[in-house]
């Protein structure tokens, strides 16, 4: 059990760990608004990033992979909400102060995490074939603590992280303005490549 629960906490920290939409969005927060808006995006974060992981551990990719229409819609609704992210960042002029900036409100912080996270087929796909691979290759009986490995290590990262960077954001007041414009420049990026997808998939 120990063994199974360990390879799914290394297995769910090398997954989420790499500098992505989420990462970006907790990043942002972290570096200019308030410590309990911050923890409130991390763990909203959380919670959808363990919804997903297990959608893909049990296989929703292979439905998007089926449904064409389905695909596209979600390409689209990606691509629109995370390109707004990221023009929203870089036209922000953010001040730091002890408390930060004026906080979201749960449900445009919902919103935003659910975008970052949700709205973005190809994650869905990757995310079935590794984690519904790994899933077929686990003793039946052991894939449970596998998976909850994996949801371990999104809840210790997303929240470190925002521990980590809120605790020394006062390091970053001088840069705060160059991590918006480049949060929101690979945001914005990453929507028009989700945007190209599109095309890729019903026009050329």
């Amino acid at each position: 059990m120990i063994k199974y629960l360990l390879q799914g906490l290394l297995f769910g920290i090398a997954y989420v760990a790499p500098i992505g939409t989420q990462n970006l969005y907790v990043i942002n927060t972290a570096s200019q608004k308030s410590r309990l808006q911050t923890f409130k995006v991390a763990l909203i974060t959380v919670l959808f990033d363990i919804s997903l992981a297990l959608a893909c551990f049990f296989g929703v990719g292979l439905i998007v992979e089926k449904y064409s229409v389905l695909k596209g819609a979600i390409l689209l609704l990606g691509s629109a909400a995370v390109i707004w992210i990221g023009a929203s960042l870089l036209r922000s002029s953010p001040e730091m102060s002890d408390c930060g900036s004026a906080d979201d409100s749960t449900i445009k912080t919902a919103a935003a995490c659910f975008a970052v996270t949700w709205l973005n087929p190809q994650a869905i796909v990757d995310g079935s074939l590794l984690l519904g691979g790994l899933r077929a290759s686990l003793p039946e009986d052991m894939s449970k603590y596998f998976i909850l490995g994996v949801c371990i290590a999104s809840f210790l990262w997303f929240n470190t992280l925002a521990l980590f960077v809120s605790r020394f954001r006062s390091k970053f007041a001088g840069a705060i303005r160059l991590i918006n414009k480049i949060c929101g420049t690979v945001l914005i990026f990453y929507g028009f490549k989700l945007v190209v997808s599109f095309f890729q998939m019903f026009i050329l």
